[in-house]
C-alpha cells in the first residue's frame, strides 16, 4: 500500500474534498424586521434634526385673479335729472361699499395676478401681487339688463349705475395735459364686414369709438372683442331715411308711419342684439330725426335707461340736440365728417381741419365710417396726434357732461 501510494503520480489520487457552506444565521423575516427597523431610524433622525413644520407635505404657488378693488359707489344722479361725467368705473354691484382707505390697502393694483408662496422652514403663507396688463373691458353686470320678449336690454341698476357710465372707457388724467385739445372720433359701420371690423380693432387706438350696426352674424363676438381692446361701443340705430323705402336701412327700422309704442318696441329689438354699449347713434335717419314726435320717445327712452345718444350729423335738419337740451340727456353730435370724399388726400384734409377745431375749441368730434383708406389714415394720424398736443378720448368724455357741484 506504502509502494503504491510511492509510485502513484503527484495529484492524480488526492481526495476529494467537498466544499464548505457558510451558514447565515439570520432568517428572511429578521432581515426584513432589521430593514424595516433602519427605516423607522431614519425617518425618527430627519424629524428630530430637520425642522420642517410641514413634515414633507408637497409646497406649491398657485396663480390666482386678483381680486377686484371695493370701492365705494360714487353717487349718480336719477336718470333724466341731468347728465354727468365719467368719474372712473363703477364696481360689482354685489359688492358691499368700503372706505377709500380700507380699499386702498386691500386692493393689489389693477389688472395684477396674487402668487401666493409658501415659506418651506415655517410654513407661513404670504400673497404677493405681480403687476399685469390692465383690462380697460368691463363685464357685462346682469343687473344692468331688463328681459322683454326680444332678449335683454340694457337699464339703470341698482343704485343709479348706468351703462354709460360702467361700460365707459376709464381715463387716467395725463400731467401736464388736461388743458390739451381733446379729440373723439367715432367709426361706424362695423360688425357686417368681418375683414373691416377685425382691421379697425387691431389699428385704431383704443379711444376712438366703433359703432356697430345691429344686423351682422357675428356681431356678438366682435363687439366683445372691440371691448377687450379697450374700445367703447355704440349701436346703430337704422332710422328711416327720406328715400325710404327705396333706401332700406335693415330690419326692424324705425318708421314715421308707426306709432311711439311700435317704434319703442322696434327700438327693444335692436337693443337686444348685443351687450356692453354705452349709447347709440342713428344709422340714416334724415326723416325721422327731423320729427319730435317720432324722435321724442326714442331719445326719451335712450336716456331712461341709462345710455348716451349720438347725432353722427349726417342730417341738418336733425332735432336730436334740441330733444336731448330739453330732456337733459348725454349727447353728442360729430362736428367733422372725416371721410365724406372718402379718398386718403381728402381725409388727411379732414384730420387737419380736426386738429384746428380741437385748438380753437378745446373738445372736437368726428365720424368716419370704416372704409379701408378710413381706418389706415386715421390710424397713421394717431400715432403723432399725442405728439402734436392732442388728447385722444371716448365718446362718453363729450357726451356725458360734469356734474354740478
Amino acid at each position: 500500500m506504502a509502494d503504491d501510494e510511492l509510485s502513484a503520480p503527484l495529484g492524480q489520487s488526492a481526495p476529494k474534498k467537498g466544499r464548505r457552506r457558510i451558514a447565515i444565521p439570520i432568517s428572511a423575516p429578521n432581515l426584513f424586521a432589521v430593514a424595516l427597523a433602519s427605516v423607522v431610524a431614519v425617518c425618527a433622525v430627519w424629524a428630530v434634526v430637520v425642522d420642517d413644520p410641514l413634515g414633507g407635505e408637497p409646497k406649491a404657488m398657485v396663480a390666482t385673479r386678483a381680486a377686484p378693488a371695493k370701492v365705494a359707489m360714487p353717487a349718480v344722479t336719477s336718470p333724466g335729472a341731468g347728465p354727468s361725467r365719467y368719474e372712473g368705473p363703477i364696481p360689482p354691484l354685489s359688492q358691499p361699499a368700503q372706505p377709500p382707505a380700507a380699499a386702498a390697502a386691500a386692493a393689489p393694483p389693477s389688472g395684477a395676478k396674487t402668487v401666493t408662496i409658501i415659506d418651506g422652514s415655517t410654513g407661513k403663507r404670504q400673497e404677493v401681487p405681480i403687476a399685469g396688463v390692465r383690462d380697460a373691458r368691463a363685464p357685462v353686470d346682469e343687473r344692468l339688463l331688463e328681459t322683454t320678449r326680444h332678449g335683454a336690454i340694457p337699464k339703470v341698476g341698482p343704485n343709479g349705475a348706468r351703462p354709460a357710465e360702467v361700460y365707459a372707457r376709464p381715463q387716467s388724467p395725463v400731467p401736464n395735459r388736461r388743458n390739451n385739445p381733446q379729440i373723439a372720433i367715432v367709426v361706424t359701420g362695423l360688425g357686417v364686414s368681418a375683414t373691416a371690423t377685425d382691421q379697425a380693432i387691431a389699428r385704431l387706438p383704443g379711444p376712438i369709438t366703433l359703432a356697430f350696426t345691429p344686423y351682422g352674424g357675428q356681431v356678438e363676438a366682435a363687439v366683445a372683442s372691440a371691448r377687450a381692446d379697450g374700445h367703447e361701443v355704440l349701436l346703430q340705430m337704422p332710422m328711416e331715411p327720406f328715400d325710404y323705402p327705396d333706401n332700406d336701412p335693415g330690419p326692424q327700422t324705425l318708421l314715421m308711419s308707426l306709432s311711439p309704442d311700435q317704434n319703442l318696441d322696434r327700438l327693444h329689438w335692436l337693443m337686444s342684439r348685443f351687450r356692453g354699449y354705452v349709447g347709440i347713434v342713428n344709422f340714416m335717419g334724415a326723416r325721422f330725426t327731423s320729427s319730435e314726435q317720432a324722435l321724442g320717445p326714442v331719445m326719451r327712452e335712450t336716456g331712461k335707461r341709462g345710455l348716451i345718444y349720438f347725432d353722427d350729423a349726417s342730417s341738418p335738419r336733425s332735432l336730436a340736440g334740441q330733444i336731448a337740451g330739453a330732456n337733459s340727456l348725454p349727447f353728442a353730435k360729430a362736428d367733422v365728417s372725416i371721410d365724406a370724399v372718402p379718398t386718403p388726400a381728402h381725409i388727411d384734409r379732414a384730420l387737419t381741419r380736426l386738429e384746428a377745431l380741437a385748438r380753437d375749441r378745446g373738445v372736437v368730434v368726428a365720424v368716419a365710417t370704416a372704409l379701408p383708406a378710413s381706418i389706415e389714415r386715421i390710424a397713421q394720424w394717431a400715432k403723432a396726434a399725442e405728439s402734436r398736443g392732442f388728447v385722444l378720448v371716448p365718446i362718453s368724455a363729450v357726451a356725458i357732461k360734469p356734474r354740478s357741484s
